[in-house]
């Protein structure tokens, strides 16, 4: 007699399909009752199964139909079960939005909507993953609704409209629709209440990296109160990937136009974290740091053999022009500090080169006993 569990290699046994056919029956019932039921299991076993998703892919059709319904009840149930049919599934996604899910979810969006605009958000969070659905959600009318959701929203559907408006960012047509929709100021808003290192900040300043290429992107972040301080801040205690957007942020309206961004950015004692972002940050973090600070200085040009442009002399002459008190001392704390790590790192470096042998060195046996007992 075959076993109704399920086998250790994870295949299922004969009751899991048959109860998988069930469903998909009862989903495709007349009775809104079965149906209802149907999707809360479809629901439940997709939760964290992809073979689930891959088997209940035909009942997509259903469901969308079901987000017509006029029972809140089946609407919700649809909306869930659709949107765990579309987790980590790039065929799903696309065939939602093809069955004509969006003008259904879109819809929830709008405000006094309850909780479904909380599940809407989410399903277009992660429908919006699809490079295929970007310009489709794009062109639907959803961006104008998901900024507004960031104005007013709960804190879960701010941080899913953020991740959202991001993927449909890196689709670039989508870039001047999302402009149009004035979002920097509940970014900037966002920014100002969320953890620094958590992963809603890291999606706002990555949008906000790309919406400052446009001038009214910069325009609307130095315009808004705090919104160039925000960045600042990020870029102070953020995550790695954070601090990488948000030099990135300031780096592009500095290299843009150096003289009117120059003193907003300078103003909100920038220097520190730049410097600390030299010796600490990711590569590019580093490389866009040091370029910052050369354009921040008086003049972003190199200077006599007398005065050679290195990173601490540009950073000396940039602690000459800071009127406030604390933040020069910050920012000649922090050079010193810089320095300290650097001349750390490079006295390991030169001990681990001392350790390296090379043909040149010592006779050929002595190296490849060295190599063999690492």
């Amino acid at each position: 007699m075959e076993s109704e569990s399920t086998h250790p290699d994870g295949e299922e046994t004969p009751r899991t399909i048959s109860a998988v056919d069930q469903t998909l029956l009862l989903i495709h019932s007349d009775d809104p009752s079965s149906q209802i039921h149907a999707a809360q299991e479809i629901r439940r076993l997709t939760k964290t199964s992809h073979r689930f998703r891959r088997h209940f892919s035909s009942a997509v059709p259903p469901l969308v139909l079901m987000l017509r319904s006029s029972s809140p009840s089946a609407t919700e149930a649809a909306l869930l079960a659709l949107l765990n049919l579309a987790v980590k599934d790039e065929t799903n996604k696309v065939c939602i939005v093809n069955a004509g899910a969006l003008e259904p979810i879109i819809s929830f969006l709008q405000p006094g909507s309850s909780n479904l605009q909380d599940h809407a958000t989410a399903s277009l969070l992660t429908l919006s993953a699809s490079s295929v659905n970007k310009p489709i959600i794009g062109a639907s009318g959803a961006i104008p609704l998901l900024v507004e959701i960031l104005r007013h929203g709960s804190p879960q559907s701010k941080a899913d409209a953020v991740l959202a408006l991001y993927n449909l960012s890196t689709y670039s047509d989508n870039l001047s629709l999302i402009l149009e929709a004035e979002p920097i100021p509940p970014l900037v808003d966002l920014l100002k209440t969320c953890k620094k290192s958590s992963k809603t900040a890291e999606k706002c300043t990555a949008l906000m990296e790309s919406l400052v290429g446009f001038d009214e992107g910069r325009t609307a972040l130095t315009s808004e109160e705090g919104g160039v301080l925000a960045v600042v801040e990020v870029l102070e205690s953020g995550s790695l990937q954070s601090r990488e957007h948000a030099v990135g942020t300031l780096l592009t309206m500095c290299q843009t136009d150096r003289c009117k961004y120059r003193e907003p950015i300078l103003k909100e004692g920038v220097i520190p974290g730049l410097l600390e972002l030299t010796v600490q940050g990711t590569p590019k973090s580093q490389s866009k740091a040091q370029t910052l600070l050369r354009l921040l200085r008086n003049s972003p040009y190199p200077r006599s053999e007398l005065e050679p442009d290195t990173l601490e002399n540009i950073v000396c002459n940039l602690i000459s022009q800071i009127e406030d008190k604390d933040q020069s001392g910050k920012a000649k704390q922090m050079l010193s500090e810089m320095v300290q790590v650097s001349m750390e790192q490079s006295l390991r470096h030169l001990q681990q080169r001392a350790l390296v042998c090379t043909p040149g060195d010592l006779p050929i046996a002595s190296c490849a006993s060295e190599v063999s007992s690492k």
